[in-house]
């Protein structure tokens, strides 16, 4: 049986060219970032010659990339906004991602025609919410991840006229849809223009001192455990679990947090969703989540957690322990050039002779696992028993079968398990 709802977008984070092309590369439909000229991702690699690469890639292949404006403006702020329209005028993306009414309504002004989207911070929790943005002229709205899966879909069925967008998969915040002030209050780094220090991961100590009121002047101590001490910490979003069900409710976008991950973040999540969403419209009474949870749970992660998807999360979705990966795999880099009998591989982590690499082929969902018998050092091609980028942008070269060359275009990502 197939099903009649329209397959979603797959949107994945952009941070930089590279990632944009792996994104795309892995089966996103989307990407989203944000440039320094715009300067709202204080952590953004997206200078204004790459961004309009980026765009110009997309375009020929028929993928969408959308540009974030997504602060909440001071009045430091308003003079610069004629620069940033100018930028986005300049570059046509497919769409803004935006925050603040007063900017939405400015770029409205200024770029009519641009299709405009509203960010998670803008805290959209509800039907009447998403019809105010509607009638403002909004093209879309991105849910927030306090929306429980019911409210969700009762928000799709009230407003059947306005794309809906949700978040699946990717970090969680302490605050209320990421608006947080903890970063800049501990480190001086904005949370809300993309240079979060991550505070809630850090391992803090408690000691407080209680006065019970019947007892003044007794003072009872309490004195947190080595068991309380990330008691901000929360694990991963992940609703593979619940992929299928998502899918059947006909959301118009599925988002994954990520803008500052690896490339082998981005390649994996796209190949894993974009897998299963397929495989979900090509087959949805037989679709299983199983096998896509196994892949995911090769990134690193906190753990994994549904959010809000059933209602307010217990404290299972919290870690107290420790913030440390869950994963025993790691990333050894991407394929920098193909030259049919040999990879140029750009590590991300040491190797050593004997290990055995999974490679990552963009066009089938099984690794392709290769042992390392030979390898040779990308600066000056020696034979090498061991190596790891200790320089900038070293690179490995690994043999490989010329037949199965065409599987490993550039950007292809290897990765090993410890």
């Amino acid at each position: 049986m197939e099903t009649d709802i329209k397959k979603p977008e797959l949107l994945l984070p952009a941070g930089s060219l590279s990632r944009l092309k792996t994104a795309f590369l892995y089966g996103a439909d989307a990407v989203y970032a944000g440039t320094p000229e715009m300067s709202l991702r204080a952590k953004s690699k997206f200078p204004l010659e790459d961004m309009e690469e980026g765009i110009r890639c997309a375009r020929e292949i028929g993928k969408k990339v959308y540009l974030t404006l997504n602060l909440f403006s001071h009045n430091r702020d308003i003079e610069r906004l004629e620069s940033f329209s100018k930028t986005i005028k300049h570059l046509n993306p497919d769409g803004v991602i935006v925050s603040d009414p007063g900017i939405f309504q400015y770029i409205k002004k200024e770029i009519p025609k641009m299709p405009l989207h509203i960010s998670t911070q803008a805290n959209v929790c509800s039907w009447l919410t998403v019809n105010f943005w509607k009638n403002m002229g909004a093209d879309l709205c991105v849910l927030g991840r306090e929306v429980s899966f019911d409210e969700a879909v009762e928000i799709r069925k009230k407003c059947g006229d306005i794309r809906l967008e949700i978040f699946i998969h990717g970090a969680m915040c302490i605050s209320y849809s990421g608006r947080c002030l903890m970063s800049a209050f501990m480190a001086s780094r904005s949370a809300n223009q993309g240079a979060c220090a991550h505070s809630c991961r850090w391992k803090y100590k408690s000691k407080l001192v209680m006065e019970e009121e019947l007892r003044p002047g007794e003072y009872l101590e309490m004195e947190e455990d080595e068991h309380g001490s990330y008691i901000l910490n929360s694990k991963d979003l992940c609703l593979m679990p619940k992929l299928d069900k998502i899918l059947s409710a006909g959301f118009d976008s599925l988002k994954i947090e990520g803008r500052n991950k690896s490339e082998y973040y981005v390649a994996q999540t796209a190949r894993v969703y974009r897998k299963a969403i397929d495989d979900y419209f090509e087959k949805p009474d037989s679709w299983k989540s199983d096998v896509f949870i196994e892949e995911l749970n090769t990134l690193q992660n906190r753990g994994y957690t549904l959010g809000f998807f059933e209602g307010i999360p217990d404290g299972k979705a919290q870690d107290y322990i420790d913030t440390s990966s869950r994963s025993d795999w790691r990333n050894v880099g991407y394929v920098k050039e193909n030259a049919g009998n040999y990879l140029t591989v750009e590590l991300r982590n040491g190797i050593k002779k004997g290990d055995k690499i999974e490679i990552l082929s963009p066009f089938k969902f099984d690794p392709e696992i290769i042992i390392l018998n030979e390898m040779y050092d990308g600066f000056d091609g020696r034979p090498v028993e061991a190596i790891a980028p200790g320089r900038e942008n070293q690179c490995v070269k690994i043999p490989i079968e010329p037949e199965k060359s065409r599987l490993f275009p550039e950007l292809t990502i290897l990765r090993m398990k410890l």
